[in-house]
């Protein structure tokens, strides 16, 4: 039986197998995650058909292989009531693998041969009679070649003046979620007029009502109240004011979305990736928040469907998590805005004639300025922000 890339997508052609979770002649049940491979947008894991073992592995870590590719060759389960004897493994294993591991051994002899040629019989000596590691002494010479000089110099002072060329750089393929974020981000730079405009709002009614209602919130909905659903319920709002912001360019073409799909980013180990809350206009605070935090667990345990990450016609970006005070967020294509929300800082404003002390959060909206001008991008900014200093309005909707 062959185990086969899935279909992942209408736009996905290709994967990346980017770690087995068997390995040849490792048995498993039905339904049991054999590999786990990687596209543009998400990473998944592909389950074996039926119980089994992997008879042959025809696509190694790292490599791409199309949608419909045969990933792996899977035969009957084996018996493991016994450990196989070294000999019996050897035989066992195919014959490309072990062709791999003998060029693996003869590659390892080269290395250790080119390492001894190095050394000249007198600092061979030297270094073996101290007990030294080759590897952690520092050549002064161009070539690389040790020098009884440089022996003497780790012996008197073991931790080297500088790191060798080993040890300072590390190269590392990227994955094609990252390349996917590299290509569209520079494709958002180069394609949309991208400006960005800023504004403050002061967090203390919101600051207010989340203490207030915390507990009553969470025996409801069982799940925190977060500052996140009142910055969508806002957004949705003010989207519906300004319907440009919540519209694309196509072609030659303004598509203007009658639908609100907010998109929140969030950072994983892999990378940037956007779920997407959609229908986040009928939602009510409890929805928003139940749908974030299952969103955001299963963006980081690589869990996220195809489904989750399309559609989205706005993004929510939330900088201040990891400490950002201000930023400039980029466009996620082909939406045409994205908010950039940041730290909540206690600072010094003036209200009413008085200074006082107020919790600020810094806003900023990149905006693509070939659909959108100047006057309804800081509307709509400022619209967010009466909005969210005035929290009876989110609640009533006026």
């Amino acid at each position: 039986m062959e185990l086969i890339v899935p279909t992942l997508g209408e736009s996905i052609t290709e994967a990346t197998v980017s770690k087995w979770l068997k390995e040849v002649g490792e048995s498993f049940e039905a339904d049991e995650p054999l590999v786990e491979i990687e596209t543009d947008k998400i990473t998944v894991e592909v389950p074996a058909p039926s119980a089994g073992s992997i008879s042959e592995i025809k696509v190694e870590e790292g490599a791409d292989v199309n949608i419909g590719g045969v990933l792996a060759l899977l035969g009957d389960k084996k018996n493991t009531t016994g450990a196989a004897t070294p000999k019996e493994s050897i035989k066992e294993k195919p014959l490309e693998q072990n062709i791999k591991e003998e060029k693996k051994q003869e590659t390892n002899l080269n290395i250790k041969n080119e390492e001894s040629n190095k050394l000249s019989p007198a600092v061979k000596k030297l270094i073996d009679e101290k007990g030294l590691d080759s590897e952690k002494i520092t050549s002064s010479r161009q070539d690389g070649r040790l020098t009884k000089g440089d022996v003497f110099n780790f012996i008197n002072n073991p931790s080297p003046t500088k790191p060798t060329s080993k040890n300072r750089e590390e190269v590392v393929k990227m994955s094609k979620i990252r390349k996917t974020i590299a290509t569209r981000l520079k494709e958002s730079q180069n394609t949309a007029a991208i400006l960005t405009t800023f504004n403050e709002v002061d967090m203390s009614e919101i600051m207010k009502v989340r203490e207030s209602k915390k507990e009553d919130f969470m025996e409801r909905y069982n799940v925190k109240l977060g500052f996140m659903s009142f910055f969508v319920k806002a957004v949705v709002l003010s989207l519906q004011e300004f319907p440009a912001i919540n519209a694309e360019i196509r072609e030659e073409n303004i598509i203007y979305k009658n639908h609100f799909d907010v998109g929140i980013a969030v950072g994983t180990e892999k990378g940037l990736v956007v779920p997407v809350l959609k229908d986040a206009d009928t939602m009510t605070f409890g929805d928003i928040e139940q749908n974030i935090v299952e969103l955001s667990t299963k963006a980081k345990e690589g869990s996220l469907t195809m489904d989750d990450l399309t559609g989205g016609t706005f993004t929510i970006s939330n900088g201040g998590v990891y400490g950002s005070m201000l930023s400039t967020p980029i466009i996620n294509r082909p939406q045409s805005g994205i908010l950039g929300m940041h730290n909540i800082q206690k600072r010094a404003v003036v209200v009413d004639d008085e200074i006082v002390i107020r919790p600020m959060m810094y806003l900023a909206f990149s905006y693509d300025h070939r659909i959108i001008d100047g006057k309804e991008s800081v509307g709509f900014l400022v619209s967010i922000k009466t909005l969210l200093e005035n929290p009876s309005k989110l609640i009533l909707g006026v």
